[in-house]
């Protein structure tokens, strides 16, 4: 019996699939779930729902893992998945101390979902003698796009970037003595300041309820070399970080230079976190030289 897979059934397909201790069957006729103890399946008007079990989840979670930008948070649920008992549990208990990330989780795992939904009803549709249908596109990394806003730098933004300057001591290298990041910190303030609030460039990322999420800025040195231009500052904080807000920052920030004509953008006399050289070389920066600390 031919039924209509509708966006609203998929969605409760989907809740069935990951109610692990209640099966069910669809009722082709009503397009309703029914306890698979009330009815037998017959393949005919009473389908068996697709196989979705704990080694498919276990693996949607790794795939999800892997595609993680922020290491830290890769580190942490990667530790969690390998550490034993109670792993989904964990695995979402985890997930709630980083809630941007967590939003980027649930549409992931809906699109998974529905993909796998939509395949097995494919599957139907060819025994029926039916074409297959589209699957929907991928929707789950549009976050960028309907939670947070990207806005150029005005003079107006320093002194907001100042006091995440002030407070990102916590985002640096835990195992770095609390000396050194205060230093780094100074460095970066006063780098920025030196420049003059009126001279950077660049583009600041916050949430639609305005909470500070990012920036990049970069400045010229002097009017005599006005076609190059140094980072004067580029962090996100931690709590948003593996969702490409930064990757989104550098993007803008370049394809904005270029406009402007600049030709050469320099990051220099600062300590360059280890997670940041992908992006930096993704986007075509060398590396020339490399700074180093000693305990005295």
């Amino acid at each position: 019996m031919v039924f209509q897979l509708t966006e609203a059934l998929a969605d409760e397909i989907i809740q069935a699939l990951e109610n692990q201790e209640r099966n069910f069957v669809l009722d082709a006729l009503d397009s309703v779930l029914l306890d698979a103890d009330s009815v037998s399946a017959d393949d005919d008007r009473f389908y068996s729902l697709p196989e979705w079990n704990s080694e498919k989840g276990f693996a949607l979670r790794q795939d999800f893992v892997n595609s993680i930008h922020s290491v830290a948070v890769q580190n942490s649920l990667r530790y969690i998945l390998h550490s034993g008992r109670g792993v989904f549990r964990n695995f979402k208990n985890e997930l709630k101390n980083y809630p941007e990330i967590e939003k980027v989780w649930h549409r992931y795992k809906h699109h998974r979902l529905r993909t796998f939904v939509g395949e097995w009803y494919n599957e139907l549709r060819e025994i029926w003698g039916l074409e297959k249908l589209e699957q929907a596109p991928e929707d789950y990394d549009n976050l960028l796009q309907d939670d947070f806003i990207f806005q150029k730098y005005c003079p107006e933004n320093a002194q907001d970037i100042i006091f995440q300057f002030s407070s990102a001591e916590e985002d640096f290298d835990s195992s770095w003595p609390q000396e050194i990041q205060e230093t780094v910190t100074e460095l970066w303030k006063r780098q920025f300041s030196a420049f003059g609030l009126e001279n950077h460039i660049g583009f600041i990322c916050r949430t639609v309820s305005n909470e500070f999420a990012g920036c990049i800025t970069a400045a010229p040195v002097s009017k005599r070399t006005e076609k190059t231009v140094v980072v004067s500052s580029f962090f996100v904080p931690q709590k948003f970080r593996g969702l490409g807000i930064g990757t989104e920052l550098l993007e803008k920030c370049l394809s904005e230079l270029k406009a402007l004509k600049k030709e050469w953008i320099l990051l220099t006399n600062v300590i360059i976190p280890d997670s940041m050289e992908p992006l930096l070389l993704r986007s075509g920066f060398q590396n020339s030289g490399s700074g180093y600390s000693a305990k005295i």
